[in-house]
């Protein structure tokens, strides 16, 4: 039995109503079969979540995510709430979230997510000229207004929120108008990834591609100014920014990407195939299927393919940086290729390097002040 489950369910796949020229989704899908191209079914909705219960005793967090989750329909997710009902055996805490483009967002859906607590992500990359560059819908127009909007009716019906940001190259380069403009929205629980290229490419050939340069350049200025309000008494949540802080007090960090190896995820493919990660979705880490297979024999596919292990090689580089603590050679998907013996520094090393550097007194400053 386990005291904690963390379980990402794709019900819709890669599919999106969007064509985001950056996403890794889309990448992902070349890796894998056909029959995780469908819509995830009521039945295999069933045997997930009851396998899910079976194992859990204390907390069950259960995030949808994709491609488009919406895409299946809110019938989908009040059929999620019924089976958590009738298979909680444990008597577990049950936490929703789920993670979406905001397209199809209406009154019903807000409803919904306010009544059984959903934390809601919408994706926004910033003021309207920059989200809609990459940002675009089926039909290669921008969607910025429609998220916007979405936004407005998550805030009238009180639903928890919050922002996730794609950090490319033209976020790096307009980073204060970026801030500013999550400001003036009051839009004030963020949290940005960088843009990830297409899995085995060298990084930095794409259009989009953000450097460790341009990185550097982002971490610094946004930092800037998420510390200027900080010491105003204006409270804006940064994701990273919180996590160094949690780590600076000497507490483990709550995001996977900064823990320094992989944690244990369960991610589940519309067909119940199960992965390890979301960035690894693909038929080389299939750990099984939650139609076939038990909770406990997917973590020993886990632990036989030794997708957590590899990624707890450290470079001998890393082990004597000054900053190691914080940096922890960063998220395995920026360090490939991986394997038993090897693992290669993080892409983004000297971003965060400079960043540690310029950043680390004023965070100590920060910690005294709260």
């Amino acid at each position: 039995m386990k005291s904690s489950l963390f379980m990402l369910i794709k019900p819709a796949s890669g599919h999106c109503n969007m064509n985001c020229c950056y996403c890794f989704y889309t990448d992902e899908m070349k890796y894998q079969g056909h029959s995780k191209k469908n819509m995830m079914t009521k039945s295999t909705l069933a045997l997930v979540l009851e396998k899910g219960l079976q194992v859990v005793t204390g907390s069950f967090t259960i995030i949808f995510q994709g491609g488009e989750p919406t895409l299946i329909g809110l019938e989908f997710y009040h059929q999620v709430i019924e089976l958590v009902k009738k298979h909680n055996v444990n008597q577990c805490q049950v936490h929703y979230s789920i993670q979406t483009n905001g397209l199809l967002i209406d009154d019903t859906w807000c409803v919904f997510f306010k009544q059984h607590n959903f934390l809601v992500g919408i994706s926004l990359d910033g003021y309207q000229e920059l989200h809609d560059k990459y940002r675009k819908d089926a039909n290669g127009k921008g969607t910025f207004e429609q998220v916007i909007a979405s936004i407005d009716l998550l805030k009238k019906y009180q639903v928890q929120y919050n922002t996730l940001t794609v950090v490319h190259r033209e976020t790096a380069l307009n980073v204060n108008r970026v801030y500013n403009f999550f400001k003036k929205h009051q839009i004030t629980y963020q949290q940005y990834i960088e843009c990830l290229e297409p899995f085995g490419e060298i990084p930095g050939a794409q259009e989009y591609s953000l450097t460790p340069e341009l990185y550097q350049r982002f971490l610094i200025k946004i930092f800037n100014k998420w510390h200027a309000d900080m010491l105003r008494g204006t409270y804006v949540y940064n994701r990273y920014f919180e996590n160094l802080l949690i780590m600076l007090k000497g507490n483990p960090p709550e995001g996977c990407a900064m823990q320094g190896w992989c944690t244990h995820q369960i991610i589940v493919e519309s067909d119940g195939s199960v992965y390890p990660c979301d960035f690894y979705a693909m038929d080389n880490w299939l750990l099984g299927n939650l139609t076939e297979d038990s909770i406990p024999n997917i973590d020993r596919k886990r632990e036989e393919l030794g997708f957590i292990e590899m990624s707890k090689y450290t470079p001998d580089d890393c082990k004597n940086c000054r900053w190691f603590l914080l940096c922890r050679n960063g998220c395995r998907r920026s360090c490939e290729p991986v394997d038993m013996r090897t693992r290669q520094k993080n892409y983004y090393c000297k971003a965060y390097k400079g960043f540690f550097e310029y950043a680390y007194p004023k965070m100590i400053e920060i910690l005294h002040k709260c």
